[in-house]
């Protein structure tokens, strides 16, 4: 029944996005009747004084192309605070924001599963790149079923490579910017590289029996991979998979085994979960606690530290490393 409502609304955004495009396609790729700006061409972008109109899925991409690209360009993310990408169907506003861009990026490696078609469709018409796709195959984590864990994001060594994609085509589509986006990345990239010289810091400091992160959905493991910690997410690598007795069981019986005294809600995702680990945990006399609430998924609000992704990053790592430690 599930899956069936999933292709019934893809089968919408598919026919959205067709009409969408139809007069653009027909009238040349910007809709002017002519061709759009060809890659190498020095033209830009089709917004204000030239500058690239990008289109995102998530945050996490749209903050980082935003300070890399400066005033040239104008990113818009289609996915706010609170949205789980991993369930989103695009609007009909989200299609016309699609096709008005002049480059799309997404995530990739099944993360918007509901968007593929709609990307598929939208670029035969301008260029759209799975910036996580660009990351190497023998670097990715796969679950116990053999798929790939989307939340490239969460190691920064990787996300460094799915961002330096993007840039590449931002550099394409406007050549004479190129010296400008590479020297904004380097320097965005040396703000990367002390975030993570931090939060190695930071989770070194936790004793090593507490190294626990235990969280709603499995999406913190590049993050544990990167700093050491074991992660137990109680939902699989998608927020569709279904939570059993036995995953809530196993995690109180890791808890009370190690002696860990928080676990964590993420922002995107229902807390019921955690919730329930809690009040097992405590039939079992450890008192654990909730943590905190931790950005996965999404990120904060726009205008918050947490709503750019060196912030969000950063007050994860602070948070878990608070409640692990004991510190304030």
């Amino acid at each position: 029944m599930q899956r069936g409502k999933r292709n019934r609304a893809v089968l919408r955004t598919f026919a959205m996005l067709a009409m969408l495009l139809l007069p653009a396609c027909a009238n040349g790729a910007d809709g002017s009747g002519g061709s759009a700006a060809a890659p190498g061409s020095g033209a830009g972008g089709s917004g204000p004084d030239g500058a690239i109109r990008v289109v995102t899925t998530i945050a996490q991409i749209a903050d980082p192309l935003s300070v890399i690209g400066g005033d040239r360009v104008r990113v818009e993310s289609l996915m706010g605070p609170g949205v789980d990408p991993h369930l989103y169907q695009a609007s009909q506003g989200d299609i016309r924001k699609l096709g008005n861009a002049d480059v799309i990026f997404y995530n990739g490696l099944h993360l918007e599963a509901n968007m593929l078609r709609a990307f598929g469709q939208i670029g035969k018409s301008r260029p759209v790149l799975a910036v996580g796709e660009a990351i190497p195959e023998d670097r990715l984590l796969r679950d116990e079923t053999g798929a790939v864990d989307p939340h490239v994001w969460f190691d920064i060594d990787l996300w460094k490579i799915a961002l330096g994609a993007a840039v590449e085509e931002l550099k394409a589509l406007s050549p004479d910017d190129a010296a400008l986006f590479e020297a904004n990345k380097r320097d965005y990239f040396a703000r990367m590289d002390a975030l993570k010289e931090e939060a190695a810091r930071k989770m070194s400091s936790i004793p090593e029996q507490r190294r626990v992160l235990v969280t709603a959905h499995d999406a913190f493991g590049y993050f544990g991979r990167m700093l050491g910690l074991e992660v137990v997410g109680l939902q699989g690598l998608s927020t569709e998979d279904e939570i059993g007795l036995g995953d809530i069981e196993r995690t109180i019986e890791l808890l009370v085994e190690r002696q860990v005294p928080a676990v964590f809600v993420e922002s995107s995702i229902n807390p019921r979960s955690v919730e329930a680990v809690i009040e097992g945990a405590k039939e079992r006399g450890l008192n654990v606690r909730l943590g905190g609430e931790l950005f996965s998924d999404a990120m904060g609000g726009a205008g918050t530290e947490e709503g750019t992704y060196i912030g969000m990053f950063r007050h994860n790592v602070e948070t878990i490393h608070q409640a692990l430690t004991g510190e304030e």
